[in-house]
């Protein structure tokens, strides 16, 4: 009962995917999830739940290194993180998989190329419904098929943003993203252009997510099973250490245990809950915990240098869904400053509730809703460079540990200074908030939404946890599938690279299975 072909640990971006491509081999598949089905009630769209009272966020407390508590802004349910990202379904830049000069040091080169992602890319934006107009980006990397749907129509707002950025000699192109929208019949879409969808549950599934797009088409087959409530606390090896002989799950707070056992065990927890695992599934063979022969687990975290920005002027903004637009002028720097300095979009939903929090006592809610009618809500990324002091630990009796300097901020500096420069002359937005005033937590210690790079692919066992194939250097059995894989990661959202190295690590695992 408990013996399977493959074992696949979390159902997010990574592990649903993987699923999804393995399933239909008829081989012997156990999903284990530490959450539940997030439950579809009224609360998924209401703001002050979400954001403010975190309902739909871990309950659990990490540290920092000075013992300090985190809350992490993030989630446990099936579908992972996907069940309340924006949805924002970028490819990395062909550049961003070579060795690139930031500011403040080297982003390495990836193993493997772009070329390599491509066809994966274009399978993952077909299993993600993703819309976006393929040669409007000016660092869109080459080849790749049309988007399956097309780009997602801006509201007049934002229509009237990229005509004027357009006019300034910019290059504003459409967001891709993951959404169930026909906007030739929108009578019958499940997508209705909500106020609600970024960082929020979607109440009519309308999201692109790893729960509807990946687990459940999939959950029918006799061959897949999924448990529910299932915390994954360890993994045990065969004598010598090169194999995976056990998966030791948790149920009910802890109460009762079960081991599973399959010839191919895959992590997929996220990057820092997959080393946590690795580092807490220390054994005698395995001293600093498995696959860390390295002594790279849990280093080399990278969660992007990231703002958000609220751009308050004269005309109002009444747009429900904005997150149509995105700007790349500046990813790869600009004529008179030659690093890298990253990504902007406009966040999909934008509430004022979000500011009360920290705005000053005295400011009335009239005035936070007044400034929520004339802003528009921008998102700024810049890549960090993987950094072996920034790291997981797993501390036994207290948990997880997070050490992270941030890094490569000169850039992201000038990016806001830059944007803020733009935004006055094409729309004469000239007032200003940082993410700090109306945002909950911290950025990015807490908001780990883009947490990647703990268990490197390398061809050095020496530098890296998982060869080109995402299998441990170190144990035969053992894959990582979530974005620990990453050496660097650019900056643009992952979930699509996650997406389509899951489906080429798929296609390995097929042929291994045979």
């Amino acid at each position: 009962m408990n013996d399977y072909d493959v074992i696949i640990i979390g159902t997010g971006a990574g592990g649903g995917a993987l699923a999804h491509r393995l399933a239909p081999s008829g081989k012997k598949i156990l999903l284990l999830e530490r959450g539940t089905f997030l439950p579809r009630e009224k609360e998924n769209w209401d703001t002050t739940a979400v954001f403010l009272d975190n309902r739909y966020h871990t309950a659990e407390t990490w540290q920092d290194t000075a013992g300090r508590p985190l809350h992490p802004q993030t989630s446990y349910w099936v579908g992972g993180n996907t069940k309340v990202y924006g949805a924002a379904l970028f490819r990395l830049r062909e550049r961003d998989f070579e060795e690139v000069a930031h500011a403040d040091g080297l982003s390495p080169a990836w193993p493997l190329k772009y070329r390599d992602f491509q066809p994966y890319y274009d399978e993952a934006e077909q299993l993600y419904a993703a819309h976006g107009q393929r040669g409007a980006d000016p660092t869109e990397p080459p080849g790749g098929k049309p988007y399956p749907w097309p780009a997602v129509s801006h509201e007049p707002r934002i229509q009237e943003l990229h005509d004027e950025l357009e006019a300034g000699g910019y290059r504003p192109f459409p967001c891709p993203v993951g959404i169930k929208l026909d906007e030739r019949t929108r009578w019958r879409s499940p997508c209705i252009r909500c106020d609600t969808c970024d960082g929020f549950p979607c109440l009519v599934a309308a999201k692109s997510d790893a729960e509807h797009n990946c687990i459940r088409p999939i959950l029918d087959r006799p061959n897949v099973r999924l448990l529910t409530g299932a915390y994954a606390s360890r993994l045990t090896t065969n004598a010598a250490g090169t194999e995976v002989n056990g998966v030791i799950a948790e149920f009910d707070g802890g109460t009762r245990r079960e081991i599973f056992k399959a010839s191919i065990v895959v992590v997929a927890c996220g990057a820092i809950n997959s080393a946590a695992l690795l580092l807490r599934s220390a054994n005698d063979t395995h001293p600093d915990g498995l696959a860390n022969r390295s002594g790279q687990v849990g280093r080399n975290l990278m969660l992007h240098k990231a703002a958000i920005l609220l751009a308050l002027g004269p005309k109002p903004n009444p747009s429900k869904y904005m997150k149509t637009l995105a700007v790349h002028d500046f990813y790869f720097g600009e004529k008179d400053y030659p690093w890298p300095m990253g990504a902007i979009q406009i966040v999909a939903s934008f509430q004022w509730e979000m500011m009360k929090p920290d705005a000053p006592i005295l400011v009335p809610d009239a005035m936070l809703k007044k400034m929520k009618t004339h802003s528009v809500p921008w998102w700024l990324t810049t890549e960090d460079l993987p950094s072996p002091d920034n790291r997981v630990r797993w501390i036994e009796g207290r948990g997880i540990e997070l050490a992270y300097t941030p890094n490569n901020e000169e850039p992201h500096r000038r990016l806001i200074a830059r944007w803020r420069e733009i935004l006055k002359q094409v729309d004469r937005s000239d007032t200003w908030l940082p993410e700090d005033f109306y945002l909950k937590k911290a950025v990015p210690l807490e908001g780990v939404a883009h947490q990647n790079g703990t268990c490197r692919f390398g061809t050095d066992p020496g530098s890296s946890v998982l060869d080109v194939n995402c299998r441990a250097h170190d144990i035969a059995n053992l894959y990582v599938v979530d974005g620990s894989f990453f050496p660097s990661c650019g900056a643009v959202n992952p979930s699509l690279t996650i997406t389509a190295n899951a489906l080429r690590v798929g296609d390995h695992l097929l042929a291994r299975l045979g």
